[in-house]
């Protein structure tokens, strides 16, 4: 049986990660690691460098619990995918690539939005390296949303969906796809009206990882 993990930074990603996976991958074993403190360290210039190492110590304790891939479901870290899975010796993927990918397919304006300041630049720089890859330059604008990770962070989902959603339906007017640069953003998804796609990374990064371990099922 297949032994996925999931690293998170922060709990409110928790359930829906799961649930998601639990629905794709039925037959799989999920297990969570957490460090809650990532992302307020990477906002500390003292504590900044300590970041990658302490995924790495994460990604190999997975990896000694019997995981055969592990996903890393904040965007803040994405970067660090590639080079702790070369330096563990595991599957390390990024749960906002296959949203990066879709939002270079739907159009060349493309509108990021984020709770945090420090997802919002790693977002953007995913979506430039992934429309390289397939040979775009779209235009792409970034907003952080005030007071929104405050909200949910104080367990106000409603606040944190009405302030996102806000910032959906405004940005939209001048976007082909709209995207929540933050796992913990999907819930806002469906409550913003409007005519152009507008993409979180938990479905499309758990289709994505689905189609991984079929493949690599098929091929045992």
């Amino acid at each position: 049986m297949t032994r996925i993990a999931f690293l998170h930074t922060g709990a409110v990603v928790i359930p829906p990660v799961t649930a998601a996976a639990r629905e794709a991958l039925p037959d799989a074993e999920l297990v969570n690691y957490l460090d809650d403190r990532i992302v307020a360290d990477l906002g500390d210039p003292a504590r900044t460098a300590s970041v990658p190492e302490r995924v790495a110590g994460l990604v190999r304790a997975a990896q000694a619990g019997g995981a055969d891939v592990v996903m890393l479901t904040c965007s803040s870290i994405s970067e660090l995918a590639a080079p702790t899975a070369a330096a563990v010796g595991i599957p390390v993927l990024r749960i906002d690539e296959a949203m990066a990918d879709a939002a270079v397919a739907a159009g060349d304006r493309i509108a990021v939005l984020a709770t945090l300041p420090t997802t919002c630049a790693p977002t953007v720089a995913l979506i430039r390296e992934r429309a390289a890859s397939a040979g775009r330059e779209p235009r792409i604008t970034a907003e952080v949303i005030d007071g929104a990770f405050a909200a949910v962070s104080s367990g106000d989902r409603a606040t944190h969906d009405g302030l996102v959603a806000a910032a959906v339906e405004r940005v939209a007017a001048d976007a082909d796809v709209v995207v929540l640069a933050q796992a913990s953003m999907a819930s806002a998804a469906d409550a913003a009206h409007v005519a152009v796609p507008v993409l979180s990374s938990i479905s499309l990064g758990i289709d994505r990882l689905r189609d991984r371990v079929r493949a690599e099922g098929e091929g045992r």
